[in-house]
């Protein structure tokens, strides 16, 4: 499968020889030299992923991930030669998923590109929760969502969810009897790795567990799997 990617880089001879790169590693490149042009381009060419340098004409690249990430569900990768802890915290902050130097080997700059590339596999409810043929919704006993309307449904009463409650639930749904960590659910829901003392995952669990019933200590719907993370109970809900 080929991959579209738009790089967002002003030196013409590196982006040349980056996208030449990564053309054979089934990457197609579209390169865009000014940053202020970067978020036109991007919703062209509706890529999936982006790649961008810090210092760029007409506007930089941290404020283009700014701008870029409430609107974009791909990796977004700060490409750059800055190699500064503050640009990199800063840049991850704001969204990015990965922070690389131009001087990482090739083949490691498409190893954590393909890493990022894999995530972009749709989540699908398990085997066990399949909905029926021509229904895009996940029934677990219970329990009923919809990611077209999104409507969650359980026991025959509409559950009101937040967006951002809503898609944590669907992430974990997708992945019913799976444990996911932290880390994994923060790159999904807000594009930032775990640094070991974020809780805004545990927090939204918790307030999640709240609305669909769940027991705060012992939980039976969204389990809590100790030193690993949650995992969506497909038992939960009958």
């Amino acid at each position: 499968m080929t991959h579209r990617i738009v790089f967002v880089e002003d030196d013409a001879d590196l982006a040349e020889l980056i996208s030449d790169f990564l053309s054979r590693h089934e990457m197609e490149v579209v390169i865009e030299p000014r940053g202020d042009a970067a978020l036109d381009t991007i919703a062209r060419e509706k890529p999936d992923m982006v790649l961008l340098d810090i210092m760029l004409p007409g506007k930089d690249g941290l404020s283009i991930c700014r701008e870029l990430r409430p609107k974009f569900d791909g990796p977004i990768i700060m490409l750059t030669s800055l190699d500064s802890d503050m640009n990199q915290i800063l840049g991850l902050e704001l969204g990015a998923n990965d922070y690389i130097l131009k001087t990482t080997p090739p083949s490691v700059l498409v190893a954590r590109l393909r890493a990022q590339l894999r995530n972009l596999r749709p989540a699908q409810p398990t085997a066990e929760a399949q909905p029926a043929k021509g229904s895009r919704k996940a029934v677990f006993g219970q329990l009923s969502i919809d990611p077209v309307s999104r409507d969650v449904i359980l026991a025959g009463e509409k559950i009101p969810l937040s967006t951002s409650d809503f898609d944590l639930l669907w992430l974990l749904a997708s992945h019913a009897g799976e444990t996911l960590n932290r880390d994994i659910l923060l790159k999904e829901m807000r594009g930032v790795s775990y640094d070991g003392l974020d809780r805004s995952i545990d927090v939204a669990i918790s307030r999640l567990r709240k609305k669909l019933g769940d027991n705060p200590s012992e939980p039976f719907r969204i389990k809590t799997v100790r030193n690993r993370g949650y995992l969506f109970s497909l038992s939960g809900w009958e």
